[in-house]
């Protein structure tokens, strides 16, 4: 069963296109990370299907009912946190839990006790006294304790903490054994990478890569370490090597997974002594798509005079 369906979306700001024909389909149960920059496009989607924006164009479902024409019902059935929780500032955390849980239909009020001290907060405080990662708590609290089937989480850790980071991962943990559907936008690729099922990039409103970061690692350079007896020489001679490295009887490269055999085999006639296969991380994966821009502003702040 199909919790998201996306098909062509596009949404202009006048005569802006902050998405052209996305394409994004979720099942139910797994747990997707959305990656992108600022102005990728990935909140815009978002808060498409949430139905608080109107598409230009395409088709956008959950659970197979249209985003705003049904956006009452659906959201019964769903639990959103921000990046940047914004509260009534004369409630008390508690009482915005609860608020936010009664809008749902409900709270498990043990699982909100339990989630209280797992993040460490004080609910009888005023919420204009809480700083940014206590807000953040309020919101993933809400957002736990209640009983829905999907959860759109974006930027969902920031502000907390890495012992509150943890737990944080920890809930996703438990949501996923439950069979929950998470969709995740976020800009620490260390959560994305430990959480998410599979992985989509947007860059500039468009979906430049999807899969599992297995299905992904494949298209990108792994990295070999090899310590031998003797020194290697002549490695340069295998296709798809770079970045070849040799300190004394340490010798490290880049190669293309499908090439590893190969370079292996040429290295035993050095006398192997160990070797450690590092693939991919999620962070080479998405700055393969980003890479250039990065070089451009980095080469404009070297121009900018002093």
């Amino acid at each position: 069963m199909k919790v998201v369906e996306i098909n062509k979306l596009t949404k202009y700001y006048g005569k802006f296109r902050a998405l052209n024909k996305v394409d994004l389909n979720i099942k139910k149960g797994e747990c997707i990370g959305f990656l992108g920059p600022n102005g990728a496009g990935k909140t815009t989607t978002i808060r498409i299907l949430l139905g608080l924006l109107r598409k230009s164009s395409g088709d956008a479902k959950l659970f197979g009912k249209d985003v705003w024409n049904d956006s009452v019902d659906i959201h019964k059935k769903l639990a959103y946190v921000p990046g940047d929780v914004h509260l009534w500032p004369n409630l008390t955390g508690g009482e915005v839990i609860d608020l936010f849980g009664k809008l749902r239909g409900g709270i498990n009020k043990d699982k909100r006790e339990n989630l209280l001290k797992l993040f460490d907060l004080d609910p009888t405080k005023k919420c204009s006294t809480y700083s940014k990662g206590n807000r953040q708590k309020v919101g993933l609290i809400s957002a736990f304790s209640s009983d829905v089937d999907f959860y759109i989480l974006d930027e969902p850790t920031s502000g907390l903490d890495p012992l509150m980071t943890a737990v944080f991962q920890d809930c996703v943990e438990k949501l996923k054994r439950q069979g929950k559907t998470v969709l995740m936008s976020s800009h620490i690729l260390a959560d994305v990478e430990k959480l998410c099922d599979k992985v989509t990039i947007i860059r500039q409103g468009e979906i430049v890569e999807s899969g599992t970061l297995d299905q992904l690692r494949h298209m990108t350079k792994m990295t070999i370490s090899v310590d031998t007896k003797d020194t290697v020489e002549g490695l340069d001679k295998i296709k798809s090597i770079s970045n070849i490295n040799i300190n004394g009887n340490t010798t490290s490269f880049r190669i293309d997974k499908s090439m590893v055999g190969e370079a292996i085999e040429y290295l035993v006639k050095f006398n192997i002594k160990s070797v450690i296969s590092t693939p991919p991380t999620l962070e080479e994966l998405f700055m393969r798509h980003y890479g250039e821009e990065m070089k451009s502003v980095n080469n404009s702040l070297r121009r900018e005079p002093k």
